[in-house]
């Protein structure tokens, strides 16, 4: 899905926008890819230690704008970042087709409200998946407001 946005673009069709404050393929390539790989401790977590507070306080205190600067993402060729999004959703598949129980297995995630909200693997794997369409639909607007 991801590869398929990003076909037949050039390196410098990458740095697109919508807008002047938007943000570039390249950084959504970066963000889809990172977002994965956070979320997969996730599932590893539920397996070994289920029931137990799963947070990425540290990710949630900084706006994501600003973790899109601390990590480079308009500057790094995003060859990398495919090959961790192919290799982490290829691993993620491999583990939930051998551990089929992990599906329902949860951890507890703390809102930013308060208190805690049970989340099982399959919910975060149905998150993750809307969170990677949501950005290939960016990418595809990006691309047809540019032409490419």
């Amino acid at each position: 899905m991801v590869q398929t946005a990003l076909q037949g673009l050039e390196s410098g069709q990458l740095d697109l926008t919508l807008s002047e404050d938007g943000w570039s393929i390249r950084q959504l390539v970066h963000h889809i890819a990172d977002g994965d790989y956070l979320w997969k401790e996730f599932l590893l977590r539920a397996a070994g230690d289920p029931e137990k507070v799963f947070s990425l306080e540290w990710y949630w205190c900084l706006p994501q704008d600003e973790w899109v600067k601390r990590w480079s993402y308009a500057e790094r060729d995003v060859t990398h970042s495919i090959t961790l999004f192919k290799a982490n959703r290829q691993h993620t598949l491999e583990l939930l087709m051998q551990v089929p129980w992990l599906w329902e297995k949860y951890l507890l995630i703390p809102p930013q409200q308060g208190g805690q909200e049970q989340v099982t693997v399959a919910e975060v794997v149905e998150m993750q998946s809307r969170h990677v369409e949501g950005h290939v639909e960016d990418i595809t607007k990006i691309r047809q407001s540019h032409g490419v």
